[in-house]
């Protein structure tokens, strides 16, 4: 998914006890910002990561200063393409893949040592119009599927060198729990769609011979409920056909002061570790409802993301967290909620929020 406060300065204490690296923002005073990925790292997880529309034309890629806090692998040590590798930048004309977004997200990546989440493979949404153009029934259960998979094994191929992980499902369910009936996918395929897609996504990382994990991406399962448990029966099918599925992604989307308590993204997060898959926080961002926020609400965020990042220090099988891109400038939230926004760890001028030094406190206690 992705489509002013004053700097906040860290603590004399948090500065000499953490990694940091210097503020982008040559004309200000410079600010001391923590390495979270190093800090999560010492707790035994494998990375702090940020999504990113890092490639070619896009904005960010002639943001210099943007691009000075996304290299820092110390602060994030995994990037998820935002939507470089969806379907339908990846093969827009059916059976013509253009890569080159993706390939330049990669390379931008790797030159800094940075794992990279792939997302996603199959969604309901950016899906090129050869696919949206038509309505899809049961009678077109055959082509759709012959669609997915050629579209998951030549994506999942070409790679194959670059991902650490891939979302293969990306939100199957409506928010009561149902499954997404927008999803040309579910239409003509039904539920099966869901291991069909885990089969082709195994079968293309068996003929690469690497070590790829794949994953089910949800938004709105952080609570207990009937979604969440819709998804854990997902899994569950998925694991009892015999099939690889490796983890689960908590998007982890919020709203200032209705975010989840720790307990209960705990709770969930234990659940799906019981049932024998890793998870991970995959797209965190904590957004206002109404603008500008007021201190004690930046503080409330701050404890928002704290409880989200601790939810994952909680349960031995999360292996990581991942915000929805960094900067306000160029958060999702904006042009998705009207009125709402300023989500993100750091300010549209890269200052950063109290979240950054809440969230490294967290991570040293």
């Amino acid at each position: 998914m992705k489509f002013a406060v004053p700097a906040l300065a860290a603590s004399a204490a948090l500065a000499s006890a953490v990694p940091t690296v210097r503020s982008p923002l040559e004309s200000r005073q410079a600010a001391n910002v923590p390495a979270l990925d190093d800090l999560i790292k010492a707790k035994g997880k494998v990375y702090f990561g940020t999504a990113s529309d890092f490639y070619g034309t896009t904005a960010e890629a002639s943001d210099a200063a943007y691009q000075k806090v996304l290299n820092n692998s110390g602060l994030f040590g995994q990037q998820t393409p935002a939507n470089a590798m969806k379907f339908q930048p990846t093969e827009p004309n059916q059976g013509q893949f253009t890569f080159g977004p993706g390939d330049n997200f990669v390379k931008y990546a790797k030159a800094n040592g940075q794992l990279i989440r792939c997302h996603n493979l199959i969604w309901q949404s950016q899906l090129p119009s050869y696919i949206t153009s038509r309505q899809w029934t049961p009678a077109d259960n055959a082509t759709l599927t012959a669609i997915m998979k050629e579209h998951i094994t030549n994506v999942v191929t070409h790679f194959s060198d670059a991902c650490y992980a891939w979302d293969v499902v990306n939100e199957p369910l409506n928010g009561d729990g149902t499954y997404a009936t927008a999803s040309p996918f579910y239409n003509a395929i039904g539920a099966a769609y869901i291991p069909l897609a885990f089969q082709f996504a195994s079968d293309a990382v068996k003929q690469t011979g690497k070590d790829i994990k794949l994953y089910v991406n949800e938004y709105g399962t952080e609570n207990p409920g009937a979604k969440a448990t819709a998804l854990l029966n997902i899994v569950k099918d998925v694991k009892n056909r015999g099939i690889k599925i490796d983890g689960v992604g908590f998007e982890s989307h919020f709203i200032v002061g209705q975010t989840p308590s720790r307990a209960s993204q705990t709770s969930v997060k234990q659940q799906f570790a019981a049932a024998g898959v890793d998870v991970a926080v995959t797209e965190l961002d904590v957004r206002f409802s109404s603008l500008p926020p007021t201190q004690a609400q930046l503080q409330q965020q701050a404890t928002d993301y704290v409880n989200s990042v601790g939810s994952c220090l909680d349960v031995p099988r999360c292996v990581g967290v991942t915000v929805w891109d960094f900067d306000d400038k160029y958060s999702w939230i904006p042009s998705t909620f009207s009125g709402q926004g300023q989500a993100d760890l750091f300010n549209s001028d890269l200052t950063v929020k109290p979240a950054v030094a809440a969230i490294a406190q967290l991570l040293q206690s």
